[in-house]
């Protein structure tokens, strides 16, 4: 543990272990040695909030309130995430959709504060040229607040980077007075998008197959291995055999042929394809 003479609460290794404990029984995520600094930072916040002395004090008030937990995971859950971050797998998702027209449903899986799921939601309107297609996108976290976020739209223009000149013209409205330097995804593309909160280390999800296309970007990486292998395995069994799973550009599954076969960077189909097709 690094030093805490400093510091504002009491927090030691033994709170540590607990708060890392606790992430992983309820959310699935394997903290790592070196994240206590991230730990503390991150709680600190709860602590004031709800004027607690300490850490122990907080684990207990944490242990009695079933409420707090919500709170717990969001505090402790990253959320990175941009505009059509790795563009070269919404350019996959537009060839998928344009050889496999028709209905389709799309699961972004770690949606967070909702660019991901509205990068598709674009991808999807500029294939078939129109808000009204027969594509749904479902758009889940973990991170209640997050979610609140991706549902209001609501963006800095900085974050649109990545955007054509074009698709902020179509997908966005500029803010005015007090609303001034940010943007907002126009309605007709937040109605696309429908975002529910969803644990994954869950053992069941509300969401039914067959779902088309996963993207599951990025998180992955806060699991164990053996989470991790159980996880895909079900999101695998959710696709069709020609349905497509993206992975974050950290995730590599090719020694997982057994449940996945490469399909290009970072993009996976269901192994089962191989063997019934060849």
């Amino acid at each position: 543990m690094n030093d805490k003479t400093h510091q504002e609460f009491s927090f030691n290794g033994d709170d540590f272990e607990r708060v890392r404990k606790k992430l992983y029984r309820k959310a699935g995520i394997s903290l790592s040695d070196n994240k206590d600094a991230l730990v503390y930072s991150r709680l600190a916040r709860r602590l004031r909030a709800l004027s607690l002395q300490s850490f122990d004090e907080y684990l207990t008030y944490l242990k009695r309130t079933p409420a707090e937990e919500e709170h717990f995971i969001n505090a402790l859950t990253t959320n990175l995430t941009s505009f059509f971050r790795e563009p070269h797998h919404f350019t996959a998702l537009a060839h998928y959709l344009r050889a496999h027209p028709g209905e389709k449903t799309i699961w972004c899986a770690a949606s967070s504060t909702g660019e991901e799921p509205y990068s598709i939601a674009m991808t999807v309107a500029e294939v078939y040229d129109s808000f009204d297609n027969p594509v749904a996108i479902i758009a889940s976290d973990i991170d209640s607040q997050v979610l609140e976020k991706a549902q209001t739209g609501i963006y800095r223009e900085d974050t649109t980077k990545n955007l054509s000149a074009q698709q902020c013209q179509r997908f966005l409205h500029r803010g005015k007075g007090t609303q001034n330097g940010r943007v907002r995804v126009v309605p007709e593309l937040r109605k696309n998008v429908t975002f529910r909160r969803i644990n994954l280390t869950d053992t069941s999800w509300p969401i039914r197959g067959p779902i088309d296309i996963i993207f599951c970007r990025n998180v992955m990486i806060y699991f164990d291995k053996q989470t991790q292998i159980s996880i895909l395995k079900r999101m695998i069994n959710l696709l069709p055999d020609d349905g497509l799973y993206f992975a974050g550009h950290s995730e590599n599954f090719n020694h997982n042929q057994d449940i996945v076969l490469p399909a290009g960077k970072t993009l996976y189909r269901p192994a089962r394809h191989r063997r019934r097709y060849g």
